[in-house]
């Protein structure tokens, strides 16, 4: 019998999704319905032409535009190794800092490779500092982490993005996801298959847009901490936001690539 060519779906639409069970007004259920969209940056962790990393990072964003986020997905080619460049002197390096400081939540997404994460995830990681003129990228933000193997399923990659995102100073969602054989789990068209890995990637998705929108507004004050009140010689004030020396803000998105 001949193989039927995969017909190409439009862009956004979910064909893996069962509408009537999918959560897309997660604000209004919050009591948040005039709230602006959530801020994710999504990261991945392959150069390949058809990588499952990607694949699977894509996926999760349309998911994640259906339930009313602003995405912007990072581009991993050309981006240089930390101690090639000096600051952000290299182009690419400014775009995945200004994007990680406009964000408000993350997803990383790796492969797993010799038991554990790509050099191409850690390089962008490495790109982004704990502190950085005042402002610190990645602190207070929300995090979803998930993984492909091309084996069985495993959570080793999951893990070390999970310790990963503990250094950074992330809220890391507890939900995770974990494709296994991924290469069984993608058509022709790069569109995921209907599966329960499918339905855990919603779960995920869902859950980082709800606790984006919960600490939202306590995002500032919940990293507030006393050893750094101390080292700013800043005592504590109800009267001053001193929230806003620990996470710093972003006036503007920056254009999507």
């Amino acid at each position: 019998m001949p193989i039927m060519p995969v017909a190409p779906s439009h862009p956004e639409s979910l064909p893996a999704a069962q509408p009537e069970y999918l959560d897309t007004s997660i604000a209004s259920r919050l009591g948040m319905a005039d709230a602006p969209p959530v801020r994710i940056l999504m990261l991945y962790g392959s150069l390949r032409e058809r990588s499952y990393s990607r694949l699977l990072t894509e996926e999760a964003a349309r998911l994640l535009r259906q339930m009313g986020a602003d995405v912007r997905i990072f581009d991993p080619r050309g981006l240089p190794m930390p101690d090639d460049v000096a600051g952000d002197a290299h182009p690419k390096v400014r775009e995945l800092r200004e994007l990680s400081v406009w964000s408000e939540g993350h997803v990383w997404c790796s492969p797993e490779r010799h038991g554990t994460i790509s050099a191409v995830i850690k390089n962008q990681i490495d790109h982004l500092p704990l502190f950085m003129g005042g402002i610190r990228p990645t602190q207070g933000r929300t995090l979803a982490v998930m993984q492909v193997s091309g084996g069985s399923q495993s959570f080793n990659s999951v893990n070390q993005l999970r310790q990963l995102g503990r250094w950074m100073r992330m809220f890391t969602i507890p939900n995770q996801s974990s494709v296994a054989m991924a290469f069984q789990e993608f058509d022709e068209a790069g569109r995921m298959r209907p599966s329960a890995y499918y339905d855990r990637v919603v779960d995920v998705m869902e859950e980082l847009v709800k606790f984006t929108l919960l600490l939202r507004e306590k995002r500032d004050y919940l990293v507030n901490r006393y050893s750094e009140r101390i080292k700013a010689r800043t005592p504590l004030d109800p009267v001053t936001d001193l929230a806003a020396l620990a996470t710093g803000a972003a006036d503007a998105a920056p254009s999507p690539r």
